[in-house]
């Protein structure tokens, strides 16, 4: 049990349905305010905008350590009714539930909804180590599932360490690949694609030039920049995205953009795009201390090369001028090996309250380790630098 039979008072757990039930001040002196995703504003907001509800099946079932009435630790965590908007994608594991004649659904998630950017997910406040918080977060979890026969427990983009801490554990680890921009103290965008061989960089020039050969031109808006007719207008584009390439209007409401967005203040940063002083397409990212998170995009109408310039470049340019050291601009997508980002491993844990079916799952997880290990490695073969550089 590691550090927990040393500890003199072992924590309440309590598990809330809304995070109302506590106070932004007490959550966030724990969670702390730097990755936005994890914020009271946020996680809240996404509640009272109807993203995270019963009826979207993302319902809140956050867990909370208070030790003597003092909140101690915070875990993000959801009772899901399915696997949508996880980045982590788990049908295989429902069908094989289902042949067993079991119930996969509902699910507990720890994941930040409809997000998947690699953070902090147990907090736990000073005088707590880590170890004693998972200790402790990992009993109630499993007690609670037992109580509910809920099926399993899964952790989505933790941070390495501790997806290896929970490995440790028992908890089979999953991995995905992504692609992040490292910032190596450029001093302009000049200054990293004089990393890239010669044909690479002329390509992406070429892309960067056919945004003023369209007429278009990109303007950067930080915080309260960014005004409610911005936010009505990205909201127009995002809708319209979705609806092209999935059918539907997207997870996010038009509330969800004109009110939990413009909370996180100078953590918001919104690219807007125009033809001819009409708005046609815009990117939002969020950030913290150091790093960019490209999350959201739309536009209404296609140009040439403008996703990569409104998506990557200018998250790019930005994080130059602010001395940022990581770019994360979201899942998948091998087109962004060839402007310079790099293949990096990202994380998941899972219990599984079923003895047979953990089991399956923990082979499943090993045999499927080398192949994301070795993808990762040939993507890491097609990057663009020079080989001097």
């Amino acid at each position: 049990m590691g550090d927990l039979d040393r500890a003199t008072t072992v924590p309440d757990a309590e598990f809330i349905d809304s995070l109302a039930a506590v106070s932004a001040a007490e959550w966030n002196r724990v969670a702390g305010t730097d990755y936005p995703f994890l914020r009271h504003e946020f996680l809240l907001g996404l509640e009272q905008t109807a993203c995270t509800t019963a009826e979207t099946g993302w319902q809140p079932c956050h867990l909370l350590l208070r030790q003597k009435g003092t909140l101690v630790a915070i875990l993000p965590l959801y009772l899901k009714g399915h696997s949508y908007g996880e980045y982590v994608f788990d049908w295989s594991w429902a069908e094989a539930w289902q042949r067993q004649g079991l119930a996969y659904y509902p699910k507990l998630v720890s994941a930040i909804p409809f997000t998947p950017a690699t953070g902090p997910r147990l907090c736990c406040a000073p005088g707590l180590s880590r170890e004693q918080g998972w200790d402790y977060a990992l009993a109630a979890i499993r007690q609670f599932a037992g109580q509910r026969g809920l099926s399993s427990w899964h952790l989505l983009f933790p941070e390495e360490a501790v997806s290896q801490q929970l490995l440790q554990r028992g908890l089979p680890q999953r991995m995905t690949t992504q692609f992040h921009w490292f910032n190596d103290n450029y001093s302009c965008f000049d200054d990293f694609l004089a990393t890239f061989a010669s044909r690479k960089r002329k390509n992406l020039r070429r892309e960067r030039a056919r945004i003023h050969q369209q007429g278009l031109t990109l303007k950067l808006l930080r915080g309260v920049e960014i005004q409610p007719r911005h936010w009505l207008q990205f909201h127009h584009f995002y809708q319209m995205t979705y609806a092209k390439r999935s059918g539907h209007g997207g997870y996010l409401t038009r509330e969800f953009f004109l009110e939990t967005a413009p909370a996180l203040g100078e953590q918001v940063i919104m690219v807007i795009a125009e033809q001819a002083g009409r708005g046609v397409a815009a990117a939002l990212y969020f950030r913290s201390a150091d790093t960019l998170y490209g999350r959201y995009w739309g536009c209404i109408e296609e140009f040439d090369c403008l996703h990569f310039e409104a998506c990557y470049y200018q998250g790019i340019e930005y994080c130059i001028a602010e001395g940022l050291k990581r770019f994360d601009p979201g899942a998948q997508g091998e087109h962004k090996i060839q402007r310079g980002f790099q293949p990096v491993l990202t994380f998941s844990n899972h219990w599984i309250a079923d003895p047979q079916l953990a089991a399956a799952v923990a082979d499943f997880t090993r045999r499927e380790q080398p192949h994301i290990e070795a993808y990762t490695a040939e993507a890491a073969s097609l990057l663009p630098f020079r080989q001097d550089s």
